[in-house]
C-alpha cells in the first residue's frame, strides 16, 4: 500500500482534560512497549475541544510520534459566533487534522454536505488535514441504495475542488446503523463502499488522486475485526469510537500490521 495508513481515535464528548493526560499516556506506553512503527500506521487522538491544549502539552514534551485534532470547526475565522471555534485557533494548537461532517453532527445539527465541504475547504486552507466523514442510515442501506447515497454526499462536499487539494483529505466512511450499536458491517460491506468511494474519485478527480486520498472505516471498528478490514484493498485505516478510549484497545488496533 503506497497510502500510510490511519488510525484516528474519535473521543466525542468523553473525558475531561485530566483524563485525557492519563489516556494520552497510557497510549505512548503502550505503543512504546510494542515498538509501534509510526510509518506503518499514523496514530490520531481526537479529543474534545477542552482537552486539546492538554494533548499538546503531552505530545510536545515527550516528544511523541501521537499525533492529534478536533472534532469539528467553524467556517469563520473570527467574530460573534459563539460557540464556534476557528481553523486559526486550531492551528494555534498545533492540530493537524479536523473531522468534519460526522453523522451525528449531521443529525444532531442539520448540517448539509455543502456546509461539510465547507468546513473541509477551511481546515484544508489552513494547512491541516480535513476527516470528511460520510455514511448511510439503515433504511437507506436495506432500500440498496447506499452507494448512491455515499457519493452523493462527498460528490456535493467536494464539487469545484481540484483533484490535488482532493488528495490531501482523508475520507471516513461510517454506517450510521453500525456506529455505537453493536452492529458492525462485515469486511465486504465496508470494501463495498469505499471502492465505490475510490472509483468515483478516479472518475470525477483522475486515477492519481483516487490513488492518494486515504479512505478509512468508521463503524464500530474494534481489535477483533481491524485485521480483517485492513486486508481490503480500499481501507486504509479506521475511524475509532468507543475502542479508542481504551489505551491497550487503541493501541493494538493500531499495529494491526504486526
Amino acid at each position: 500500500m503506497t497510502r500510510t495508513p490511519l488510525m484516528a481515535g474519535n473521543w466525542k464528548m468523553n473525558l475531561d482534560h485530566l483524563e485525557a493526560n492519563h489516556l494520552v499516556q497510557g497510549l505512548a506506553m503502550e505503543l512504546k512497549d510494542h515498538n509501534h512503527d509510526y510509518s506503518k500506521c499514523e496514530v490520531l487522538v481526537i479529543p474534545p475541544f477542552t482537552d486539546i491544549r492538554t494533548v499538546q502539552t503531552i505530545v510536545d514534551a515527550d516528544e511523541l510520534g501521537i499525533k492529534y485534532g478536533a472534532q469539528d470547526v467553524s467556517i469563520h475565522d473570527n467574530g460573534a459566533y459563539t460557540g464556534e471555534i476557528s481553523t486559526a485557533m486550531l492551528d494555534k494548537l498545533g492540530c493537524t487534522y479536523v473531522v468534519m461532517g460526522h453523522s451525528e453532527r449531521r443529525e444532531y445539527h442539520n448540517e448539509s454536505d455543502e456546509l461539510v465541504g465547507a468546513k473541509a475547504r477551511k481546515t484544508l486552507d489552513a494547512g491541516m488535514t480535513p476527516i470528511l466523514c460520510c455514511g448511510e442510515a439503515l433504511e437507506i442501506r436495506k432500500a440498496g441504495t447506499h452507494v448512491e447515497f455515499v457519493l452523493g454526499q462527498i460528490r456535493a462536499a467536494l464539487a469545484g475542488w481540484s483533484a490535488e487539494d482532493v488528495a490531501k483529505i482523508v475520507i471516513a466512511y461510517e454506517p450510521i446503523w453500525a456506529i455505537g450499536t453493536g452492529e458492525t458491517a462485515t469486511s465486504e460491506d465496508a470494501q463495498e463502499v469505499c471502492g465505490a468511494i475510490r472509483a468515483a474519485l478516479a472518475e470525477d478527480f483522475g486515477a492519481d488522486t483516487a490513488e492518494a486520498t486515504r479512505v478509512l472505516y468508521g463503524g464500530s471498528a474494534k481489535p477483533g475485526n481491524i485485521k480483517e478490514l485492513m486486508a481490503q484493498p480500499d481501507i486504509d485505516g479506521a475511524l475509532i469510537g468507543g475502542a479508542s478510549l481504551k489505551a491497550d484497545s487503541f493501541a493494538e488496533m493500531a499495529r494491526f500490521y504486526a
